[in-house]
């Protein structure tokens, strides 16, 4: 049973409506809420899922005037935001984990982006900040500012966020990401069968890239600081990998690879139809796609 409640402090006209789901984290869903509403360029409509929130979350939420959906139980990220997405008001619909603190500008960065594509058609993700160090576009490594809210040096974070700033790059994949409601809508959310949320992301992006989307940049100046899955390390994982393997007929991988050039830096000017079209017709893809079939046979 899920329940709706609509505060009435919420903001009538959000220029985004972030969705963020949390299960008994409320430390890093203060420190993330309170980042958006103090380094934020515009006005935005939050909406959390609150899974069991035994932690005091529901109380706060209210006293704080946040719109929610609440399960008693842990419904995980896929149905949590699925929920949340029903008391959504506006048109762009982010998606951000509560354990991420927004730097200053970043809507001004993602919404500049959203303008210049001039179009619904479109998958953006923010740049995250991280202690540890990562190959990935998507991740700024080796910048250690706490691995808690209790160690988090967050004057110095803002001192230093700007000269992080990473040119932007492809395959938008993982939050903070935004897309358009009407997209949202045309793919049906978070898929369920991946509760409690292992692979969705690939996923999400899978289902845009059927409906025809192409434009899945990062973007480089639009950054947060990651703490780092302070709850997944909490649930039973679902076999994500394989589910995305029996659902797409290959690995998530193979689709970051040929389909996103996902794992390539400063690559956001590729036009992906283009180049998903080369890298269809070569003996490497061909290859990777036979590899993924074996294995799923076997899987």
């Amino acid at each position: 049973m899920i329940e709706y409640v609509k505060s009435l402090k919420a903001s009538a006209e959000p220029l985004f409506s972030i969705i963020i789901p949390t299960w008994n984290n409320l430390p890093y869903l203060q420190t993330c809420v309170r980042s958006i509403r103090q380094n934020s360029s515009y006005a935005h409509q939050i909406v959390l899922h609150i899974n069991e929130g035994t932690d005091g979350t529901p109380q706060w939420a209210q006293k704080e005037g946040i719109d929610y959906s609440y399960s008693a139980e842990n419904v995980g990220i896929c149905v949590g935001c699925n929920a949340a997405f029903s008391l959504t008001n506006a048109d762009y619909i982010v998606y951000m984990n509560d354990d991420m603190y927004a730097c200053p500008d970043w809507d001004t960065h993602l919404y500049q982006a959203i303008k210049d594509h001039g179009r619904d058609d479109f998958y953006f993700s923010g740049t995250q900040i991280e202690r540890h160090p990562n190959p990935y576009a998507y991740v700024i490594g080796g910048h250690d500012y706490g691995d808690s809210v209790q160690r988090f040096q967050e004057n110095k974070l803002l001192k230093e966020y700007v000269r992080l700033a990473v040119p932007d790059w492809q395959g938008a994949s993982f939050p903070p990401s935004v897309m358009h409601r009407h997209t949202w809508n045309l793919i049906g959310g978070f898929s369920i069968e991946f509760s409690p949320g292992m692979y969705s992301d690939p996923d999400i992006s899978r289902k845009m890239w059927e409906v025809g989307i192409r434009n899945f940049k990062g973007i480089g100046k639009s950054l947060v600081y990651h703490f780092g899955s302070k709850s997944v390390s909490r649930i039973a994982h679902n076999p994500g990998r394989k589910q995305f393997l029996r659902k797409w007929g290959m690995t998530a991988r193979t689709f970051y690879d040929f389909y996103l050039n996902f794992y390539s830096r400063n690559n956001a000017n590729f036009a992906l139809t283009n180049s998903f079209t080369a890298n269809a017709g070569s003996f490497r893809y061909k290859l990777k796609l036979l590899s993924d079939r074996i294995r799923l046979y076997f899987w």
